[in-house]
């Protein structure tokens, strides 16, 4: 069985308004992930309001977006934001709802 197919994982990372926090996850609807971090939270989410998506990479591979989650989620704080900011220097809400 492939664990590879036409359906996109999308490794993500979220931060809240004073960009203090920052949430990593891996999904396989971008979109929904996103509505439920800004309108449903839970958890860690919920706790340090991580709302706004400043990262997203996608990939037709599970075990490569659980695999970069990984690696992200052990990554130290400096090293996130320097991910963060060549895709996104000025740390917009790339999701583009508010």
């Amino acid at each position: 069985m492939s664990h590879t197919s036409s359906r996109r994982y999308h490794v993500y990372i979220m931060s809240n308004r004073s960009y203090t926090s920052l949430y990593a996850g891996v999904t396989n609807d971008l979109n929904r992930r996103v509505w439920e971090h800004k309108h449903q939270p839970s958890g860690f989410a919920k706790r340090y309001r991580t709302s706004i998506l400043v990262y997203c990479e996608a990939t037709p591979d599970i075990r490569e977006a659980i695999a970069w989650e990984k690696r992200i989620k052990n990554m130290h704080r400096a090293q996130k934001i320097a991910l963060i900011e060549l895709q996104n220097p000025s740390w917009y809400d790339l999701s583009g709802a508010s």
